[in-house]
């Protein structure tokens, strides 16, 4: 029969600290990749989202041009209407 010689407790604590690192290591290595998952994933939305301001601050210019003409407009028609009643 073959006798096993006792493992020294600094061999088995060493073993268990190894074991320990790496199983850390796996868990900061799986955290880190969904991070970054979810760095992307933000990233692309807020691209998204910019695209989205951009569009609505174009289309608010838009619409502040078409208010400014119109408000001008009647602004003409009212001067105009004021001054033919003070011509009469």
């Amino acid at each position: 029969m073959a006798t096993s010689e006792p493992i020294p407790p600094e061999a088995e604590t060493e073993n268990h600290l190894s074991s320990l690192i790496y199983e850390i290591s796996n868990e900061v290595q799986e955290i880190m990749e969904n991070m970054f998952k979810t760095i992307i994933e933000i990233n692309q939305n807020s691209a998204v989202i910019e695209e989205e301001i951009e569009k609505c601050k174009g289309s608010a210019l838009e619409r502040k041009r078409a208010l400014d003409e119109e408000k001008d407009k009647f602004q003409k028609a009212a001067y105009a209407v004021l001054d033919m009643l003070n011509r009469e």
